[in-house]
């Protein structure tokens, strides 16, 4: 049966994750359960190796190149100590992938528009990253700045699991529960990570499901049915259109999540279920904890 192919987001996540990107998520695991296995102490940064490699294989030289540019751009504006300057310093560097000239020239860089998007998508993401760290380093006093050098900016900055997508974590969460050490159980890993294959295989047959059933995206870009149908099934179109935004959503995070169990990492909350919610205005709060962390701090 054919698919719903309305939805952008997951179609295009989907297409690169069996493509690319979960066999990367597969070497990430790999390289931090070793080095946490041989050499812990070093553990941020084999994973800031692999997550540059990762970014140069995917993106190119040119992509690679203008995440590191934006990195060392924020790091020096966040010098001032300045957080206007900060926030200021973010909005440009996000302003100019909208520039024409600039769009047209990345284009070129690749051959799909799918690879472009992808750039486009982990260069904002890497934003707010940048945003994060250089907020973290103005709010802190000198005697602290030592933890917040430009190498730890770029072990967070490219830290995979969360390079393409998020969720979103604080410099300083990061960076703290990089920095302890544990004690590394073979067993345990191998039993979270089993268990946590089966719950995203499991949302992810739902979200397949889903969109192979409902056609909730294609009726919502049809006039004529919307226009035929009660309030009650518009209000059920509605439901069940959000149900699917949170269905995707643990899947798209409880993928980083799971390796940054993996890495001894607490990953944010996974999204509540919007049915829970009696009233939207709680909704940004419990569904994306990471960034609801990141704008109230």
């Amino acid at each position: 049966m054919p698919q719903d192919p309305m939805d952008f987001e997951w179609s295009f996540w989907i297409e690169w994750g069996r493509e690319r990107v979960l066999w990367l998520l597969a070497g990430h695991l790999l390289v931090s359960q070793v080095s946490r296995l041989l050499v812990e102490k070093y553990k941020p940064w084999c994973l800031m190796v692999y997550g540059m490699t990762a970014c140069w294989l995917l993106l190119g030289i040119k992509g690679f190149a203008v995440i590191l540019l934006h990195a060392t751009i924020s790091f020096a504006v966040a010098q001032f100590q300045l957080s206007l300057l900060t926030w200021l310093c973010s909005l440009i560097l996000l302003s100019t992938l909208r520039i024409p000239a600039v769009e047209e020239a990345k284009r070129k860089w690749y051959n799909t528009e799918n690879e472009y998007y992808l750039l486009l998508f982990t260069v904002s993401v890497r934003c707010l990253f940048c945003t994060s760290f250089s907020l973290e380093y103005c709010w802190h006093g000198p005697a602290q700045k030592s933890s917040h050098s430009f190498l730890w900016m770029l072990a967070y900055v490219f830290y995979y699991p969360m390079f393409h997508n998020g969720p979103l974590m604080n410099f300083d969460e990061f960076s703290k529960q990089m920095r302890r050490q544990e004690a590394f159980s073979l067993k345990t890993n191998l039993s979270i990570l089993i268990v946590g294959i089966i719950r995203i295989f499991f949302w992810w047959c739902l979200a397949e499901l889903m969109i192979h059933l409902m056609y909730i995206h294609a009726l919502y870009s049809s006039a004529p049915p919307l226009e035929a149908a009660s309030y009650w099934a518009l209000g059920g179109l509605a439901l069940a259109q959000v149900l699917f935004f949170y269905v995707k959503y643990l899947v798209l995070y409880g993928v980083p999540a799971l390796l940054l169990q993996m890495d001894g990492l607490k990953p944010p909350a996974l999204p509540c279920c919007v049915s829970l919610m009696h009233s939207f205005t709680k909704m940004w709060r419990s569904f994306d904890v990471g960034l609801h962390r990141f704008l109230v701090r």
